[in-house]
């Protein structure tokens, strides 16, 4: 077992990281010791680079002890780069946190002179060349290799030419260094995107209550509802982020169904947020930073509202999605979408309502005439006995779950042949055993092997076999929609039917 991290106190008593914990209990004989959690240093630094947002939003991990900021253009809000390192230092000393901070030009100096550096250096070049080889953070074959040859510092190496380096100590080494000097261009990669619009408010005074923070809210999303005019543009996600004074976050996020830009709807949203939280949103101490994000901006023209109120039916339609969204889970309603294909089983899906901002629309039927399609659909169809004069004629009386229903009307067959560009297995129930009948036998089956206690197998691929589907009326007037499953004499000797539908 070796030592990972050391705090300062073990530090000064001259242990090193890599030693074995043996040797360090041998000369420290009352040191504590914890064993090492990769993943909660992860999360420790994550949550320290939540707080770091409030500086700036270019955030970018360098694990595993490491945070660097792109301050690039921000640095007046704070009154300059040393007040900006002054604020940070001062901010993770009241959590305790022991910090090493550099500022430089690129994102590799940064990282070298913060934690090689011993002291602070009004020359950023001359600092970055006096930094050791292992500043490179280079595999420690070539540091050895390097340090063998002479070569102990930045500026040993920034001296020479890069191609006899990179033959004898390889390209990577000499990409490192290049970053390092800010020969090669190198930005960070931030851990969240930016997003389109960005909103802040920063106080000199904490506030406390989380109603005054949902007052700010309000004002900063009309703010960018005036942008979002601007711009001819609606957001759907609103994404809120609230600064404590001691360092913890909090984030809020809404979604709504349609792009929007009327400052209601999300302030509507975020306090029917708050309202449904498990853990309700501490203030603690206050909040001093509260900042507005909308990922994307959607286009969004302005609309005439119609006479008969059809416009205003749709968008109370969508905000009445995004209330219960926002209350039970996005995933929770969901919204049909249709496909196109004649299979009836097939011609919709139900996907989330958010995620689908224009509702499925099928044509509505001729005046007069019944509906083609019943309301009720059995996924899967269930499988019925039917009596028939003739093999293809139409039923006559079928027995569906152990109920006989005389036919009085009947209308078809509407014919739906399989989509010739597919091939596949009719996925159909096997019919159930019944002490009635004898068991049918596996040919008279759509999908064999799926019968009780008869251990599943996969049917050869085939193509998807016709069905002559039956509008029926029964004596007692309920209405079925029914089917034959194959052509009879061509596709199977001897069809199957199923029940595939219930009419209101």
């Amino acid at each position: 077992m070796r030592i990972v991290a050391l705090d300062a106190a073990a530090l000064a008593q001259g242990l090193t990281p890599g030693l074995t914990l043996a040797d360090a209990r041998a000369r420290i004989p009352e040191l504590a010791a914890v064993d090492h959690d990769p993943l909660a240093d992860r999360l420790w630094l994550e949550r320290i680079a939540d707080g770091c947002d409030r500086w700036t939003p270019m955030v970018a991990l360098d694990p595993f002890d490491g945070i660097t900021l792109d301050i690039s253009g921000c640095v007046h809000l704070f009154g300059g780069e040393a007040a900006l390192a002054a604020d940070i230092e001062r901010r993770f000393a009241l959590a305790g946190i022991h910090l090493r901070q550099a500022i430089a030009a690129s994102p590799e100096a940064a990282q070298a002179l913060a934690r090689f550096q011993t002291m602070p250096a009004a020359d950023e070049a001359g600092a970055i060349r006096r930094l050791p080889v292992a500043a490179l953070r280079l595999d420690d074959e070539i540091a050895v290799a390097l340090r063998r040859a002479g070569l102990k510092t930045i500026g040993d190496l920034a001296s020479r030419p890069t191609a006899p380096l990179a033959a004898r100590f390889s390209e990577a080494m000499v990409d490192s260094l290049d970053r390092l000097l800010g020969r090669a261009d190198s930005r960070i990669v931030p851990r969240r995107a930016l997003p389109a619009l960005l909103f802040e408010r920063r106080f000199a005074e904490p506030i406390a209550r989380t109603e005054d923070a949902l007052v700010v809210l309000d004002e900063l999303m009309r703010d960018a509802a005036l942008e979002l005019e601007e711009r001819r543009g609606g957001g759907r996600r609103f994404a809120a982020r609230l600064y404590r004074s001691d360092g913890a976050v909090r984030d809020l996020s809404v979604e709504t169904g349609l792009p929007t830009r009327d400052p209601a709807v999300p302030a509507r949203l975020f306090r029917e947020r708050i309202d449904t939280l498990a853990d309700p949103i501490d203030p603690g101490f206050g909040f001093d930073m509260i900042r507005l994000s909308i990922a994307t901006v959607e286009p969004l023209a302005a609309t005439q509202l119609r006479l008969e109120g059809g416009q205003v039916s749709e968008e109370a339609m969508a905000a009445l999605v995004d209330r219960l969204g926002t209350r039970i889970g996005r995933a929770r309603i969901r919204r049909f979408r249709s496909v196109d294909t004649h299979i009836p089983e097939q011609a919709a899906f139900a996907l989330p309502a958010i995620e689908l901002p224009d509702p499925a629309r099928w044509a509505p039927p001729t005046p007069g005439e019944p509906p083609l399609r019943p309301l009720h659909l059995f996924d899967p169809p269930q499988r019925i006995e039917v009596i028939h004069e003739v093999p293809d004629g139409p039923p006559r009386r079928f027995r569906w779950r152990r109920t006989s229903h005389e036919v009085t009307r009947y209308e078809g067959p509407e014919r739906i042949a399989g989509e010739w560009w597919r091939v596949g297995v009719d996925r159909l129930p096997a019919p159930e055993p019944s002490c009635e009948r004898p068991q049918p036998s596996r040919d008279d089956l759509v999908v064999p092997g799926e019968a009780i206690d008869d251990p599943p197998r996969r049917a050869p691929a085939k193509p998807l076999l016709t069905r002559d589907y039956f509008r029926v009326e029964d004596v007692r007037g309920r209405r079925f929609w029914l089917f034959r499953h194959g052509l009879y004499g061509r596709e199977a000797a001897s069809p199957a039917w199923y029940i595939h539908g219930l009419f209101a």
